[in-house]
């Protein structure tokens, strides 16, 4: 079959996909440095791989092998329980770095995203395939994880190249080129198209991808369903699916729970809580990440559970600082008298650190001193453990209630 080109404009629109490498593992090795290079694995907690790098993949560990095969295959092999939550920041922050780029991002999975470029070349001065090279570069040394990156004219087209490109690869598909890349495709591989129509593809004699863009219109829409004709329209450069923006009410939340044995002292639940804010601040903190606003949970010993939700007047993962707003929240929930058995605090509304404005009313000195106080604190419990440094405001146990003062806060019950 003769290779004629699809499309004459060169970029009717440009659409870059980000498909981020064995991303699960990606993030435990980038918090961990000694997995790298490894055969790891995660997915302990299920007994079966969700994840695998890619020096268990030489080795012919796959997804969904139970974990009893991976240790006969792979003695060596390191299996780790999935740390949904650490994904799910490391997934905040890729989101935030495209951002840096377009405004338009449309985070479709957690270790997924479509980026529309068209236009940017100018103010960018570069052309598109440096400007994914730059994007591409940003994640890797912001993120130490690695992505593939496809540009083209539509959706389908992006996600397409970025997948010829794994792993950490960057090819450009461009108008009068999609024909080279159609055809040495099998219909089966494009996105949205299951076994059941490849087979139905099959029959009608179309085998790759570029036998399906090829087909007339009338013969699409005669033999296909419409997300079909659609598919159709894309891999012939027409946007059918638009970039569509995530809003950021849909970030992910940092939480932290602790089940302790049953009691009904004050000053002994609010240490649990207050452990809780540590714990979870840290972890915020690691991913240059502050919260806009914070949950307070108690659950009492007969399993009945109470939260409240407090918006914050600065968006900031500084124990010290929330430490107020954990107290009020707690004066909120807890009942003399009653025996509890957990506590928690969730982090909600992240954003990264560098979008966060201050209030013209707050200390400038102290909140840079704040900053050298727990960059120093987080290097200690990197280094020698968590346990190693707490707050000791929170040993003191919680001031009295009449004491507490805290302007700009939304409670709700």
């Amino acid at each position: 079959m003769s290779s004629q080109p699809l499309v004459v404009e060169e970029w009717r629109r440009v659409i870059l996909h980000v498909d981020a490498d064995a991303f699960f593992v990606a993030c435990e090795q980038a918090t961990n440095p000694r997995l790298k290079g490894r055969p790891v694995v995660v997915g302990r907690e299920r007994g079966i791989v969700t994840a695998a790098s890619y020096e268990a993949k030489a080795r012919g560990i796959k997804r969904g092998m139970r974990i009893w095969e991976v240790k006969r295959l792979c003695p060596e092999a390191i299996v780790l329980h999935s740390d949904y939550e650490k994904y799910s920041l490391f997934s905040v922050r890729l989101g935030e770095i495209l951002r840096e780029f377009s405004p338009q991002v449309e985070q479709y999975s957690i270790d997924e995203a479509f980026v529309d470029l068209t236009g940017l070349r100018r103010p960018s001065h570069s052309s598109y395939e440096m400007l994914g090279r730059r994007i591409q570069e940003a994640i890797t040394t912001e993120l130490d994880i690695s992505v593939s990156i496809g540009i083209s004219l539509t959706k389908v087209l992006a996600k397409i190249a970025s997948r010829e490109g794994k792993p950490g690869g960057l090819t450009v598909i461009r108008g009068r080129e999609i024909h080279r890349h159609l055809e040495r495709l099998p219909i089966a591989e494009v996105w949205g198209v299951g076994p059941n129509t490849a087979a139905w593809c099959a029959k009608l004699g179309i085998n790759t991808a570029l036998d399906f863009a090829r087909r007339s219109e009338g013969f699409i829409r005669s033999h296909f369903s419409k997300p079909f004709y659609e598919i159709w329209q894309e891999l012939n450069g027409t946007v059918v699916y638009p970039v569509r923006p995530e809003p950021k009410e849909s970030y992910r939340s940092i939480s932290k729970v602790r089940t302790f044995a049953p009691t009904g002292d004050r000053s002994a639940i609010y240490a649990q809580l207050s452990a809780n804010l540590e714990d979870a601040c840290f972890k915020a903190r690691r991913y240059r990440l502050a919260p806009q606003r914070l949950i307070v949970l108690l659950r009492t010993q007969e399993f009945e559970e109470r939260a409240v939700e407090l918006r914050l007047s600065t968006a900031c993962a500084y124990p010290i600082i929330l430490g107020r707003f954990v107290q009020k929240g707690f004066e909120e929930l807890y009942e003399p008298g009653r025996v509890y058995r957990q506590t928690g605090v969730m982090l909600t509304n992240l954003v990264a650190v560098r979008h966060t404005q201050t209030s013209l009313f707050e200390d400038q000195v102290q909140l840079e001193r704040l900053e050298r106080l727990y960059r120093a604190v987080d290097g200690l419990r990197t280094r020698l453990g968590m346990e190693v440094v707490a707050g000791g405001w929170a040993l003191r146990g919680p001031a009295p209630a009449d004491r507490l003062k805290i302007p700009m806060v939304n409670i709700r019950v």
